[in-house]
């Protein structure tokens, strides 16, 4: 996918939400331990990577998201760490999506010249539960970053923001299922009382899949496609565009980049009903749609 860093791949699980955990699912698919953590060959510099004509196959002002298949904080990544800052700090204009579990070790795993934070960052916690949720968000608001967001998934319990949402500091919210081996039901209760405590503080909500179990006023619908899921969570309408987040992005000399010259996604038809279209980069036109079709 166009819009995923993995610079290192490999976990180890730490929470409620990892018990289920979609990477662990996909390494046994491939004979693979999930708890094995490496480097990736090949994709560690993928933001810094150019095509035939010298230009960056990562395009100014598209959003990265950064260690979908492990944790960018995660302990055993430390050696490899600040050379992935490096190349953030290379690619001022782009926007790289953290998310972590373990927000304790954040401060200490910050460059040397972060100040009060780099404008390219967008970094957010998960909070699968309320517990979780009392335990990073404190710690996320406490933390130097310009922008901040919460992923609520696996959403696998009900969650209330208000609080740190009162605090002005929170830009998204994101929530979706769970899903593979032994995923646990959302409750659309939840969805809808999480959406409205967002609405009521301006901040953009985003209810990206239904999960393979999914419960809706009271019965419980059990839906293993994904695609099917995202359509679901298109059509219940709950998502919300709040106020909208301002990414100072500057170019190679630390200068502004015009509007006009950053990139702009678009859509295929398949993809306005997609739960992700509100946050989404965008068609990456790898042609995989029409493939599907043709099936």
């Amino acid at each position: 996918m166009h819009d995923i860093w993995n610079p290192w791949h490999g976990c180890i699980k730490c929470s409620e939400g990892c018990e289920h955990c979609y990477m662990y699912f996909l390494d046994r698919l491939r004979d693979h331990d999930g708890r094995e953590i490496y480097k990736t060959k090949g994709g560690f510099d993928k933001p810094l990577q150019r095509n035939r004509q010298g230009q960056n196959k990562t395009r100014s002002g598209e959003t990265v998201r950064v260690c979908m298949t492990s944790d960018f904080f995660l302990e055993e990544a430390d050696q490899w760490r600040e050379d992935a800052w490096d190349i953030i700090r290379q690619r001022q204009d782009v926007v790289f999506f953290l998310l972590t579990k373990r927000p304790q070790r954040v401060r200490d795993c910050l460059p040397d010249d972060w100040g009060d934070g780099w404008e390219n960052v967008f970094f957010n916690v998960t909070c699968e539960n309320q517990r979780r949720a009392n335990e990073r968000i404190p710690l996320l608001l406490e933390l130097p970053f310009k922008h901040k967001g919460i992923m609520c998934a696996p959403f696998i319990g009900p969650v209330s923001l208000q609080p740190w949402l009162a605090s002005g500091q929170i830009e998204r919210v994101k929530c979706g299922g769970e899903n593979y081996d032994g995923s646990r039901p959302c409750d659309f209760a939840w969805v809808k009382a999480l959406r409205q405590e967002c609405v009521d503080y301006n901040v953009t909500f985003c209810f990206i899949e239904t999960g393979t179990n999914f419960i809706k006023d009271g019965r419980l619908y059990r839906i293993p496609d994904k695609r099917v899921q995202s359509e679901m969570a298109y059509k219940s309408g709950v998502n919300f565009q709040g106020k909208p987040m301002r990414f100072d992005l500057r170019d190679t000399w630390g200068q502004p980049i015009p509007e006009a010259e950053l990139y702009r996604p678009h859509f295929r038809q398949i993809c306005q009903t997609c739960g992700s279209k509100l946050i989404c980069n965008g068609c990456s036109d790898c042609g995989n749609c029409e493939k599907d079709r043709r099936k």
